[in-house]
């Protein structure tokens, strides 16, 4: 029987050094993870994502961090590459990375467009593909998607639009990494309270969106909490990896599939 508990384990964490991708890395490390590498994006996210680091270390795990624009293959590769070579394996691998845009769909230029699609779908496409080359037997993979994929709304098309092939790509990858014992799936919060909500939304939209979850009340801000999305995080690359394939909404009935 292989053991799905994370004590031990190696993880790889794409966007891992702060708000959501910082926490999970924490929290795996307080949890026995044996290693955490911590990829970061820009050079600004630097001195955050070292704290991270530094919190993983303090707990006893290795840590480290890598910097890259994940938007090309050749990254990716590198990434995955450098993160075994350190590490000597790689038993779980977290994809938080993504970009917002909401933007009506008149106005969207093909640059904008082309960068959404960059990050959102591509970056997940390659670290998938990365993810099924490297990961060990055993495995887990995982990916953040968004909510509003179970979501009939204006605004948000080439946010969405770019989040949802990743539902194909997680069925693909499960199916085609079965063999090797790995799970792979997909989690869509709903909107978190981070620094990356508040520019892309009004007053107005910011004082729906805090209130449109069925649990709303019960939370700090309306919004989904990065604590709350941890579990179950942390559930689908342990004991939750019979579920494989699927893409699960997250979000305090903000929206249902």
């Amino acid at each position: 029987m292989a053991d799905h508990s994370i004590t031990g384990k190696t993880v790889l964490i794409a966007g891992g050094g702060k708000n959501l991708g910082g926490l999970l890395a924490t929290d795996l490390a307080e949890r026995g993870a044996k290693a955490i590498v911590v990829h970061y994006n820009s050079p600004e996210s630097a001195a955050e994502t070292e704290r991270t680091v530094a919190a993983i270390k303090a707990v006893g795990a290795k840590g480290l961090a890598l910097q890259a624009d994940l938007t090309s293959a050749a990254a990716m590769e590198k990434l995955f590459a450098d993160a075994k070579t350190a590490m000597g394996s790689i038993d779980v691998a977290v994809n938080t990375v993504g970009k917002v845009l909401k933007k009506p769909m008149v106005e969207i230029s093909e640059a904008e467009f082309d960068t959404m699609n960059a990050v959102n779908s591509k970056t997940a496409f390659f670290f998938l593909k990365e993810a099924g080359k490297h990961v060990s037997d055993n495995g887990k993979v995982c990916t953040l998607v968004t909510s509003l994929l179970g979501a009939f709304t204006p605004f948000y098309s080439s946010y969405a639009g770019t989040k949802a092939p990743v539902e194909h790509y997680t069925r693909a990858a499960a199916k085609e990494f079965g063999e090797c014992g790995i799970s792979v799936t997909a989690i869509g919060p709903g909107p978190m309270d981070t620094p990356f909500f508040y520019p892309a939304e009004s007053s107005d939209a910011q004082a729906y969106h805090k209130s449109a979850a069925a649990l709303s009340g019960f939370t700090k801000t309306g919004l989904t909490d990065i604590a709350d999305i941890v579990p179950w995080l942390r559930f689908l690359v342990t004991d939750g990896w019979w579920m494989t394939g699927q893409t699960i909404l997250v979000n305090g009935g903000y929206t249902t599939m």
